[in-house]
């Protein structure tokens, strides 16, 4: 079947946003990321804007595994990823005062598991690669770390409603492994995904240039705005 065959397979990587068309989803990623980070950087005593912002992080898994499915260069894609990341990694350092990999250089070790993957034949090459992507983010300091590669394989694995429970059960072990019972909170957006209302969006397409920068600038931003006023 082919990778872009739609609905009739229900996987939910390999669907359009159900209910979710693309523009909404790029405007919720941003506007729940920018939320959590205004609270993590500048209030991080309102713990309701870091709730708004659990909502952030699959929408933007579930764009990397759409963009890697409907990319028409998967390669050119995986290096505009990388290439992301390397720019927004002094940014999220001194926004967060953490030396780890930013989410999107998190993301791209990701990619980078689906991508080789699909390049293996059997089924215990393709396990022993998952099984050695989560290792690795469970062992590098990286934002979202192991909780990252599980969920995007959910999302190009998994059936649509399976999804729902699959992300379920990693909240609840990343919740009680971690201590981030707030991560609980993201289930939304996976429901939200699967099985969403038929939301239309009519305004403009987000531009691609805001789309590709939103991440490092927004990082810059608010490093400055931190610097002069707080």
């Amino acid at each position: 079947m082919s990778e872009t065959a739609g609905y009739a397979d229900r996987r939910l990587g390999r669907i359009r946003p159900l209910g979710l068309q693309r523009e909404l989803l790029q405007i919720a990623a941003m506007l729940t990321m920018l939320i959590d980070h205004i609270g993590a950087v500048l209030f991080p005593e309102q713990p309701e804007l870091r709730i708004v912002g659990r909502l952030s992080f699959p929408f933007y898994a579930f764009g990397i595994v759409q963009g890697y499915l409907l990319s028409g260069n998967v390669k050119a894609y995986m290096k505009r990823i990388a290439l992301l990341a390397v720019i927004s990694e002094l940014p999220y350092v001194l926004a967060f005062g953490v030396w780890e990999i930013n989410a999107l250089g998190t993301l791209f070790i990701c990619l980078t598991t689906l991508f080789v993957m699909d390049r293996i034949r059997f089924l215990i090459g393709k396990l022993l690669i998952a099984g050695a992507a989560i290792a690795c983010l469970a062992w590098v300091p990286a934002d979202y770390g192991f909780y990252a590669a599980v969920l995007i394989l959910i999302y190009r694995y998994a059936q649509a409603h399976a999804a729902i429970v699959f992300h379920c059960l990693l909240n609840t072990y990343y919740g009680l492994s971690q201590g981030a019972q707030i991560q609980h909170f993201s289930i939304l957006s996976t429901v939200w995904l699967a099985a969403g209302p038929n939301v239309r969006f009519s305004g403009r397409p987000v531009p691609r240039w805001l789309w590709l920068s939103f991440y490092p600038l927004h990082l810059t931003l608010l490093v400055v705005i931190k610097r002069l006023f707080f």
